[in-house]
């Protein structure tokens, strides 16, 4: 292969071709038709000398040489977009940025509104966009630049992806309002003797979510079945409201719903409690719209602003994936 002949746009679609599996969606992330995409594999096809993806039950199957070559390209372009964005400048009333967040159904109920609030004033020409992303593909979605920024309880585990903690947050019972526990909890406490007669209800649109909240319980050395369990938060307030289920959820979720749905939040023990994180790739540490919109994100939603919400210090957080 001649690598001075070599198109360097063509090793774009290289990387979006290896990242998607597909013709068609690598074009869709490149604005770019089907035909142009397919018109690109076939030149690169030539270029390398190699069917670089075959046909598979999964989509297109990268070949040996394209698995070497595809992840050292992509992190060379990403090095080269950073070095080339380096002393530029954003003007968020002016740009026209496309940004992609990686939020739960939760995060985007509680992040999602407000975000949009402030970019639609400070950015009017720019785009935000909540991608499915599962949990455990967050950071190499932000490596292959599939999302630009995730929040949530995430735990950076690729190299070259950064985690910044924005607060801490806390679990809360939620009940009906005139819910009550079979033995009295004075100062609107439960403790383990009352989650351990209590049917539960646990919420959680991923594994991993249902998992964080299993082991609070298992902090607390319960072993309770819940008795109904939902894939996402939208339906616990009328679970709640009509039943004696007691709904373990965040304590921004309870701030946000329990006036609203006449419902009653109650404290837990200690140690019902996690961070929440933001993360991102280093390579976008330069780039000056991304280090915009990490800014409005520490604005509205880091531990300050928790703190200037007092009382119910959990007003700006969210149990997320």
């Amino acid at each position: 292969m001649n690598f001075r002949q070599l198109d360097l746009n063509l090793l774009r679609v290289l990387c979006a071709i290896h990242r998607t599996g597909s013709v068609t969606e690598a074009g869709q992330q490149l604005a770019l038709s089907q035909s142009a995409t397919s018109n690109a594999l076939a030149r690169l096809r030539h270029c390398f000398g190699d069917a670089l993806f075959v046909r598979s039950p999964a989509g297109l199957h990268p070949t040996r040489l394209a698995q070497r070559i595809a992840p050292l390209v992509a992190a060379h372009l990403l090095q080269l977009e950073a070095a080339l964005c380096e002393g530029e400048s954003f003007d968020p009333a002016t740009g026209c940025m496309h940004w992609r967040l990686s939020l739960s159904d939760l995060g985007e109920m509680m992040f999602l509104p407000a975000l949009a609030r402030e970019l639609r004033r400070a950015s009017p020409g720019s785009r935000l966009s909540n991608e499915a992303v599962e949990a455990a593909r967050v950071s190499a979605a932000l490596e292959a630049r599939e999302i630009d920024l995730a929040i949530g309880m995430l735990r950076p585990d690729h190299q070259g992806v950064v985690g910044e903690l924005l607060f801490h947050e806390h679990y809360v019972a939620l009940t009906a309002l005139d819910w009550q526990p079979a033995v009295p909890a004075p100062g609107g406490r439960l403790e383990r003797q009352h989650l351990a007669r209590a049917a539960l209800a646990l919420a959680a649109p991923t594994a991993s979510l249902l998992g964080s909240v299993q082991r609070v319980l298992e902090r607390l050395a319960l072993d309770t079945p819940s008795r109904v369990r939902l894939r996402h938060y939208g339906a616990v307030p009328e679970l709640v409201r009509g039943t004696d289920l007691v709904a373990i959820v965040p304590q921004m979720f309870a701030d946000a719903v329990a006036a609203r749905h006449d419902l009653r939040a109650w404290r837990l023990p200690d140690g019902a409690s996690y961070d929440v994180m933001m993360v991102w790739h280093h390579s976008v540490n330069g780039d000056p719209a991304q280090r915009w919109l990490r800014e409005q994100v520490r604005r509205l939603f880091g531990q300050d602003r928790v703190a200037a919400n007092e009382p119910g210090a959990g007003a700006w957080a969210a149990d997320l994936d």
